[in-house]
């Protein structure tokens, strides 16, 4: 197979992070679309595998480089508030030249700033379907690789990966050198095959897919899904983290008796954000259902812990326990407080009661 062209698609998902909700029946009245069809995944039931709310789907304008590259494009809208931008670039290549490729398009400037662009005319066009809309996006970006299978290849994924291992590897880690022995094997060890004659390997930047046009496209939406949830876990993580330095500053400030009465507000606030994050943090978990898919299960599942995703969640997770036990403590120092000042008043109302009883018998 050395010789021969290899034919495929270069894939770039550009993912942003726009705001709270997106309100896709809205969205879809907006666009004019139909509801998208649940993916033909491999498994011959699709219900197995099905999102509860599908994104909703918008064909857009090829985008052109100076260079003269064409990207065939759409944009798939997320109700949890992201907005993902798939781009494809047939190709038919060797294999130098499909890793020369894959290191060029790996975060170029020029294409990162036409998708940007691209991403904010389309938003401003549906921005009544947009809940609490953001002006700074947090952004992704994943690479997929898919080389085309043939019906008449007879070649395999062992295949495949024992005669040209050390050039998916460096196509997956988007380089030009070779990579070492262990970097190689490190790579290759997260790859997944349904098929004897399908292959995926999986890395943090890009993946590689061997497998026909059809096969690949469930495959891709499940890389995609995975990138969306890093991107609202990066989110939630920025947020609590946030949050969480402002509690402490307030805590380090309040240290009297009287002003801790304060920290009954802010307790409440902080345990209302909890609340709406955790509530928002299931919503994204709960978007996709593995039903009784188990390979498209632990496709997802490789896929998320290889672009970070469970990472984050984990981070989010921690930072939430944080939250839960400083509201219980600031709610515990206002109940002492609170305890304090009544018994104080108590007190006071005493000395009064002593003071003009003395009074009345002088």
């Amino acid at each position: 197979m050395a010789d021969l062209r290899l034919a495929g698609s270069f894939w770039i998902l550009f993912l942003y992070d726009i705001c709270e909700e997106i309100r896709v029946e809205t969205l879809r009245a907006i666009l004019r679309v139909e509801p998208r069809r649940e993916p033909a995944f491999r498994h011959p039931s699709p219900e197995y595998v099905r999102f509860e709310r599908p994104p909703v789907v918008e064909r857009i304008e090829p985008i052109v480089l100076s260079s003269g590259n064409r990207f065939q494009g759409e944009l798939n809208y997320y109700e949890y508030g992201v907005v993902s931008l798939k781009l494809e670039l047939p190709f038919d290549l060797d294999w130098p030249e499909l890793i020369d490729l894959s290191s060029r398009w790996i975060a170029a400037p020029e294409l990162e700033a036409a998708a940007a662009k691209t991403v904010r005319h389309a938003v401003k066009k549906v921005e009544s379907a947009l809940v609490k809309p953001r002006e700074d996006w947090l952004t992704e970006d994943y690479y997929i690789i898919q080389l085309k299978k043939s019906d008449a290849s007879s070649l395999t994924a062992d295949g495949l990966v024992e005669d040209h291992g050390s050039e998916i590897a460096k196509i997956v880690r988007g380089e030009l050198a070779d990579l070492s022995p262990g970097e190689t094997a490190d790579t290759l060890r997260s790859r997944m095959s349904y098929y004897p004659d399908d292959l995926l390997v999986v890395g943090w930047t890009a993946a590689f897919i061997y497998d026909t046009p059809e096969g690949a496209q469930p495959t891709i939406q499940l890389l995609e899904y995975a990138n969306t949830q890093l991107l609202e876990f990066r989110y939630y993580d920025h947020m609590l983290s946030r949050l969480l330095q402002d509690v402490y500053g307030s805590l380090e400030k309040k240290t009297g008796t009287f002003a801790r009465w304060r920290l009954s507000s802010q307790a409440q606030s902080l345990n209302r954000i909890r609340l709406d994050i955790r509530e928002l943090t299931e919503r994204v978990d709960t978007s996709i259902k593995f039903l009784s898919d188990m390979f498209s299960a632990r496709l997802y599942h490789l896929a998320a812990a290889k672009v970070g995703a469970e990472d984050y969640r984990q981070l989010v997770d921690s930072k939430l326990k944080t939250a839960g036990e400083l509201y219980e403590f600031m709610v515990a120092q206002f109940h002492e407080s609170r305890n304090f000042t009544m018994e104080l008043i108590v007190i006071i109302i005493l000395i009064i009661d002593l003071v003009f009883l003395f009074r009345g018998k002088g």
